[in-house]
């Protein structure tokens, strides 16, 4: 199938451009730096660099790359998740979550696309019973910065979920630690940047319109779903998926 790989130079994106290569696919990978496209295309991706906030210039990109599943790994966060530039990060990645969420659906709508795969996060959930599954609400009474990465959540999903006929599944991924991201462990709920790609994949081949948890065990949230539909292994790392 063609993907069309939107953050196909973020921690994600790197580490799943292999493994759909891998997997026979064909690549179109997003970038905003002229600077990266060379390294895309040495990696076997066809770079698309553009703007997602040009909402024109990315609806012709998708269709001229003649796409078959876009995949939304778009963030916009500070190098090293560095304390000091997070509050503006947040809201940087919030109008991600939404404006080019919502920039992503109407060039997939454009181009007849029938299935987005998006990065969410699995620590959004409201106060509760847990763990918590999929089906538990959204913290929309939050306040202060959360609530800030609160609405670009729920506005993220809520565009892929429900942007009819697009076939829109949510990747609710635990707090990322391994290559890439600039720590090598998180707190709960955690996941390895590899079984992050590596779900995406699974996404890709398996998985039904929906939400899913996508993290390590823990007691915070149930991944129950995710093993169940999707075979789900947040163990996997790049080079045992490969082998």
């Amino acid at each position: 199938m063609k993907i069309f790989l939107a953050g196909a130079t973020g921690a994600i994106g790197r580490q799943l451009v292999p493994l759909l290569l891998n997997a026979g696919h064909r690549v179109a990978g997003t970038t905003r730096s002229t600077a990266k496209a060379d390294g895309l295309r040495a990696a076997g991706v066809t770079p698309v660099v553009v703007d997602v906030f040009d909402a024109p210039a990315l609806s012709a990109a998708v269709s001229e790359a003649h796409t078959d599943i876009v995949v939304h790994q778009l963030t916009d966060l500070p190098p090293g998740l560095d304390p000091s530039q997070m509050t503006e990060g947040t809201r940087r990645n919030a109008r991600m979550r939404s404006q080019a969420t919502q920039n992503l659906v109407a060039a997939a709508l454009d181009a007849g696309v029938r299935r987005l795969v998006a990065q969410s996060i699995a620590w959004m959930y409201a106060p509760g019973k847990e763990p918590h599954s999929e089906d538990d609400a959204l913290d929309i009474d939050a306040s202060g910065i959360r609530a800030i990465t609160v609405a670009g959540v729920a506005t993220l999903e809520r565009l892929t979920i429900s942007s009819p006929p697009i076939d829109g599944v949510v990747l609710r991924y635990g707090h990322l630690y391994g290559p890439g991201t600039g720590t090598n462990a998180a707190e709960a709920p955690a996941l390895h940047v590899d079984a992050a790609a590596w779900a995406a994949v699974l996404a890709i081949e398996k998985a039904s319109r929906g939400i899913y948890n996508i993290a390590e065990p823990s007691g915070y949230l149930s991944t129950e779903k995710a093993r169940r539909e999707l075979g789900f292994d947040a163990n996997v790392r790049l080079n045992a998926a490969a082998a």
